[in-house]
């Protein structure tokens, strides 16, 4: 009869192998990245205006953006020069996005889709701008081409939601809806990372800082670029109960960080020109985009500026000109 072995050399494989997968290390977290690119405004000859400076432009953004190989590429707005009034600028710039090697996603801008609602004439009388507002018309064009106006995606550990901000406040059927969708938001289980993008940002200055008066030749400016109340504190409700880290905005064509309630507001750089530099002390008008890198633990942010910002010269007038000032003949491409 064969002697029995003792108990601890029968047990020991079995702690051994216990404590081996006990001190397995865990897979470490892979950071990935995305890009942000706002406000390119790329036109066409056939227009009445032609800026090819900026189509330039975003052809080296583009060229910049590839090797980058970002998990996705987010355009908040303004992705043509005159998309509300011409859908042939909004199918080439579809067709450009669509032909990058990653998904792209985008949101419109005013240059797309008209801009936030007013009820009166502003201080300036080089455009008109109860007529400059968004219609209905305006945002099917866009969804005809782009799909909806509003959308939430999960990638990894980062949910993206994005909305055609032009909307609120505007009265027109798409905002209840829209409202009805962005308070469906609160109600998610939180992502590990939460981020919005817009168009509009959500405020100049500080998020308590009222209306702008659009009649007062000094806060026109901040009227256009920012959202009205009461859409500005609803929103912000929205971000906190959502559990937001970062606010992505375009629209003013100037780099500038706020921070609110612990969520990073980020105001972000055109590539087809400046503006409102002037605004902030510590605000940076140069042209690029954001590179952000997600963590399992934070997001980081790089702005890349152009490597190159062409020079060249174009036609027509510049802002929001009255129809009476948009002369086609003038246009290089009769087509």
């Amino acid at each position: 009869m064969k002697s029995l072995l003792p108990f601890g050399l029968l047990v020991l494989p079995f702690a051994l192998a216990l404590l081996s997968g006990c001190c397995k290390p865990h897979k470490s977290f892979e950071p990935w990245s995305f890009v942000h690119v706002a406000d390119i405004q790329v036109g066409s000859p056939r227009s009445f205006r032609f800026a090819p400076a900026w189509n330039d432009n975003w052809q080296t953004a583009r060229r910049q953006i590839v090797p980058l190989n970002p998990d996705f590429l987010l355009v908040g707005g303004d992705l043509t020069r005159d998309g509300s009034l011409h859908r042939f600028e909004l199918e080439a710039i579809k067709a450009d996005l669509d032909s990058l090697p990653f998904p792209c996603h985008v949101i419109p801008g005013n240059m797309d889709t008209g801009n936030k609602h007013s009820d009166r004439q502003g201080a300036r009388d080089d455009r008109e701008d109860v007529k400059l507002n968004v219609t209905s018309e305006q945002l099917d064009q866009f969804a005809s081409v782009f799909g909806p106006l509003w959308w939430s995606f999960t990638h990894k550990n980062l949910r993206v939601s994005a909305f055609c901000d032009m909307l609120l406040n505007s009265g027109l059927p798409r905002e209840a809806e829209l409202w009805q969708w962005l308070e469906a938001q609160t109600a998610l289980t939180p992502a590990p990372h939460q981020i919005w993008m817009m168009h509009y940002a959500l405020f100049a200055d500080s998020l308590d800082e009222g209306n702008w008066e659009l009649t007062d030749p000094d806060q026109y400016l901040a009227w256009y670029f920012t959202i009205d109340e009461p859409a500005r504190s609803r929103l912000m409700q929205i971000f906190i109960d959502t559990h937001t880290d970062r606010v992505i905005t375009g629209h003013i064509h100037c780099r500038k960080d706020h921070q609110v309630q612990g969520i990073a507001f980020d105001l972000a750089a055109a590539t087809c020109f400046s503006q409102w530099d002037d605004r902030w002390p510590d605000g940076d008008p140069t042209l690029g985009f954001y590179h952000y890198t997600v963590f399992d633990d934070r997001i980081e942010k790089t702005f890349v500026p152009l490597e190159n910002v062409s020079t060249r010269k174009g036609y027509g007038p510049g802002g929001h000109p009255k129809p009476e000032e948009r002369d086609y003949g003038q246009a290089w491409d009769k087509s």
